[in-house]
């Protein structure tokens, strides 16, 4: 089995018990839909929100306006208030975010297309990665949700998430 497949994760998860939220924004359900694609899904992946608006991303997942408004919506800040709203929304042991620059436009010098957050939040801990994809939209938005599931099944295989 590929380590970092949807496979992967669903029996990681599956087999510590663990529950996962999502929180997407750039990516609009492609993580929850590489997830649930997966028989055996409904056994810990208990649902996600696609906040791609930033009123979304306050009022159904609690991000602070002020974060938004302060460091963006694409950020390592929004990201991780996104997965920690998504954890306490659904009740679930973990909750994993995107945010991002999906393209062709609304880049700037300081945040390029590409530009992603991935975000994981859990009992044992938080983290934050940067990426630059390259590609079409549709290859930085299924390059995100891969690189989610990756970071999902290193947590769940550390048993740090």
């Amino acid at each position: 089995m590929n380590r970092t497949s949807p496979a992967a994760l669903c029996q990681l998860f599956r087999d510590r018990g663990w529950s996962l939220a999502t929180a997407e924004s750039c990516t609009g359900g492609r993580l929850g839909d590489l997830i649930t694609g997966r028989p055996g899904s409904s056994e810990f992946y208990l649902g996600g929100v696609v906040a791609y608006s930033n009123r979304a991303k306050t009022e159904l997942l609690g991000v602070e306006s002020g974060i938004i408004r302060e460091k963006g919506a694409v950020s390592p800040e929004t990201a991780l208030a996104m997965a920690r709203g998504a954890r306490k929304v659904f009740g679930s042991t973990v909750g994993a975010a995107i945010t991002g620059i999906a393209g062709p436009g609304g880049g700037s010098p300081e945040k390029p297309v590409g530009l992603v957050y991935i975000s994981l939040a859990g009992p044992r801990g938080e983290k934050v990665e940067r990426h630059v994809f390259s590609g079409s939209r549709d290859e930085i938005k299924l390059r995100a949700a891969r690189r989610a599931i990756a970071l999902l099944v290193e947590a769940a295989g550390r048993g740090d998430e």
